[in-house]
């Protein structure tokens, strides 16, 4: 009876001793971490240059996109790592330089730039640097690191789901595929604001986050009223940049927003991001550079403008065992001029292009090279009306110039024009907000009204089964 005894007083004692040593292990960690806070963060007064928004200062052990804290006589600012040359170290203060002296501060926290995730970001307005602009409480939980790599084509899948937004030009003619990147190219003027609010309110998604860039302030009262009045402002997620806030701030938002967006989608929600004005985005990317004295490039713009653009548009993925996150961004042209360092460089990264002229969704400046993946899915005849529809339209731009030049109109020169205005008032304009289902419906119509089955070249199949139900 004893050697029992015994064996259990053993592992008893070496229980109680492997317990100990587990305390003793997780009080060190905790320590060690501590110490790491209070002394490894350390604190320099070397600023030796002070220019626009970027300062110089000297230190050691930084690294690049490192945050640090300034204490100025106006408060603690936060600044970025955004260049390194030996000692001299570049920060990019995000609340501007203002109130900044030589003799102030510097602590480096050893980590990049963070913002919290979570439940509780949903149905708030944030600045650009992730504070509160809606009067709620700073958000401290779940803190995410942003500005990391995109994700590894290995978790990635191909993209096949259609993201209906209700706009006829968009669901039937260059449908929306979830994880896809799209700009919209369009000039200032054009009602691109009110494209992507109609899209934050009916796109088939779970959350919609909008980041600004040198927005208007009406701008963002238009969103956030919209939103609000039609009930998407509690799945939404704003942050906020207006023309009157620091430069700083405009380069973090996209960054932000797609990291709170990669947090959702690998909870397995549909994340839709909205950006307006990646010009914006470029344009302060260009004021910082300037600043910092880096030869420029095209038209002034930093040399790897590209990769700054293909390293945000990249973020668009569909995950492989989670959700996805795609991407529509606002892209306005200086003069209308898609060589513009800014639309030229976007094109050669993003998947196609919706383009907005004239308060319409141009058909034949528009393009989503994904829209295979999925309009064969939808209804047998919706390539066929995509088609079709499209191509009668183009003969009916080719009759406009012979009209403009004084040709004599042929008959079917005249049932072009009559197709011609009823599809730029029925289905090209931005009024128009129906269901994909009844837009392939209205198209028969049209083409009913305007044509016999036999001059349209549509298959037999589709005209027995389709043109005579269209109402």
């Amino acid at each position: 009876m004893k050697k029992p005894a015994c064996r259990q007083a053993r592992f008893a004692a070496l229980r109680a001793s492997f317990l100990c040593a587990a305390y003793t292990y997780r009080m060190l960690d905790f320590l060690i971490r501590l110490l790491k806070r209070v002394f490894m963060h350390k604190t320099y007064t070397s600023i030796v240059q002070i220019a626009g928004d970027v300062i110089t200062a000297e230190a050691e052990g930084v690294g690049y996109n490192e945050i640090a804290e300034i204490s100025t006589s106006r408060g603690v600012s936060l600044a970025q790592v955004i260049r390194l040359d030996g000692k001299r170290v570049s920060l990019q203060i995000f609340a501007g330089s203002k109130g900044v002296s030589t003799g102030d501060r510097i602590r480096f926290l050893g980590h990049p730039m963070r913002i919290a995730g979570g439940e509780d970001l949903l149905g708030r307005i944030f600045n650009g640097s992730g504070l509160p602009l809606d009067k709620g409480p700073v958000l401290e939980d779940n803190l995410v690191d942003i500005g990391g790599p995109p994700v590894n084509p290995v978790k990635r899948i191909i993209p096949n789901k259609m993201i209906r937004t209700g706009i006829p030009m968009i669901d039937v003619f260059n449908s929306l595929v979830e994880s896809q990147k799209l700009p919209i190219f369009s000039i200032a003027g054009e009602p691109y604001n009110d494209v992507l609010a109609r899209i934050a309110i009916q796109a088939e998604v779970d959350i919609i986050i909008l980041g600004g860039m040198g927005l208007k302030y009406d701008d963002y009262l238009f969103f956030r009223d919209t939103l609000e009045e039609k009930g998407a402002l509690s799945r939404s997620i704003f942050f906020i940049h207006t023309a009157s806030d620091p430069t700083g701030e405009c380069l973090l938002v996209p960054d932000i927003s797609l990291a709170v967006a990669e947090h959702f989608a690998l909870n397995g929600r549909r994340v839709l991001v909205l950006l307006s004005d990646m010009t914006n985005f470029a344009d302060a990317l260009k004021e910082i550079s300037i600043t910092m004295e880096q030869v420029p490039s095209n038209r002034g713009y930093p040399g790897d403008l590209y990769s700054q653009l293909a390293a945000r548009y990249e973020k668009a993925v569909d995950f492989d065992t989670a959700g996805s996150i795609t991407i529509l961004a606002v892209t306005t042209m200086p003069g209308d001029d898609v060589t513009h360092p800014v639309p030229d460089n976007t094109g050669y990264i993003t998947e196609g292009q919706f383009y907005l002229k004239n308060s319409v969704i141009e058909p034949f400046g528009s393009l989503s090279r994904l829209k295979q993946q999925v309009n064969g899915k939808t209804r047998s005849d919706h390539r066929t009306i995509m088609d079709t529809m499209i191509q009668l339209f183009a003969g009916y731009r080719e009759t406009l110039e012979k009209q403009a030049m004084g040709f004599q109109m042929s008959a079917w020169d005249k049932k072009l024009l009559k197709y011609g205005m009823i599809f730029e008032s029925e289905m090209m304009s931005l009024k128009v907000n129906i269901p994909l289902e009844k837009a392939l419906d209205r198209g028969w119509r049209i083409l009913g009204e305007c044509f016999t089955p036999e001059e349209t070249g549509i298959k037999k199949p589709l005209i027995e089964q389709y043109w005579q139900h269209s109402p």
